[in-house]
């Protein structure tokens, strides 16, 4: 069967069965009924963008259809190189999770190489802290300007606290260790050490950093909650995000900071689900444990957050 038939055949499934298939391509494609008739009969083919442009209307994955398993049609996020970019990013990441989440049941994994961004959506002086870091890697030609002087448009408000309400309002499962924290630590005392954060930021920081450890385990003993944290000790995390829906699976793949490769590939999403549920049966299930093993990890990254600390406040006292 031509790759043309295999598209056809999947866009009739989703046809009823007295829907004209020749008005359906006309409508969607803006075309006239002849020239649908003749793509339908074959006797013209489809062009590059209007498969696109099939596929995005008919929710058809094409790498499904056409492609061998080892390969896979991916989305990719917008690339950052400026506060606009990063405004259009959160917008996009708020539109994209917000239609995946609208179903019923659906449920989010998340393996936590780094404490989850959605934990930094808020107009905290850490979320404009992570703005800052995330612009500074991401692009070598920003301006080296200190945190203090750093201005975060309002409009990024908006965005991310789309993405924060939609993170609290869908049953969530994060896989941690004792490194998830590690990061943000390391880039407060990086910072500092360059001169581009000062003493009083620093410290302000860290006890926001305390703040999102207190509020995570607060949310670990809240009953019939949507919220599940693992601690893994085995293997080391990565960032990757899988959707699940009634309908079906998505996952979001991390290729550099902020950019994520997106793709619904089935056999690919049902790899990553599984892994995820290996991660999960090989945690431990902070949520479902006594406040002894509980504390033992919360107690670990607080104690983390304050050795950082007294680094910072240490440095200070060698310089008199």
């Amino acid at each position: 069967m031509e790759s043309q038939d295999v598209l056809l055949k999947e866009i009739r499934k989703q046809l009823a069965p007295t829907t004209s298939l020749n008005d359906a391509i006309a409508t969607v494609l803006s075309i006239s009924y002849d020239a649908a008739h003749r793509r339908v009969s074959g006797k013209s083919k489809f062009s590059i963008d209007e498969t696109v442009q099939l596929a995005n209307h008919f929710n058809i994955s094409l790498d499904h259809l056409f492609l061998k398993d080892e390969k896979i049609i991916v989305e990719k996020t917008i690339e950052i190189a400026n506060l606009k970019d990063m405004l259009q990013y959160f917008k996009k990441s708020a539109e994209q999770i917000d239609l995946l989440t609208q179903h019923p049941k659906t449920v989010l994994f998340y393996s936590a190489k780094d404490i989850p961004l959605f934990y930094f959506m808020d107009s905290t002086i850490l979320s404009k802290f992570k703005a800052f870091v995330w612009l500074n890697l991401l692009n070598p030609n920003q301006k080296k300007i200190s945190f203090e002087h750093f201005v975060v448009d309002e409009s990024f408000l908006e965005h991310m606290l789309k993405l924060k309400h939609i993170y609290e309002t869908v049953s969530v499962k994060e896989v941690w260790n004792d490194t998830t924290i590690n990061s943000s630590l390391q880039q407060i005392l990086y910072f500092y050490e360059a001169g581009m954060l000062d003493l009083k930021s620093a410290n302000a920081l860290c006890k926001d950093l305390k703040r999102i450890i207190n509020l995570i385990q607060d949310k670990c003993n809240q009953p019939d909650g949507n919220f599940s944290i693992y601690y893994n000790e085995l293997i080391l995390l990565n960032n990757n995000m899988l959707i699940e829906t009634e309908e079906k699976l998505t996952m979001f793949v991390p290729y550099t900071l902020l950019g994520y490769f997106i793709t619904d590939n089935e056999s690919a999403c049902k790899n990553v689900h599984q892994f995820f549920k290996q991660q999960i049966n090989n945690s431990k299930a902070l949520n479902q444990s006594g406040i002894k093993e509980q504390n033992l990890f919360f107690n670990r990254a607080i104690r983390k957050i304050e050795y950082y600390t007294e680094r910072l406040n240490n440095q200070v006292d060698l310089m008199f």
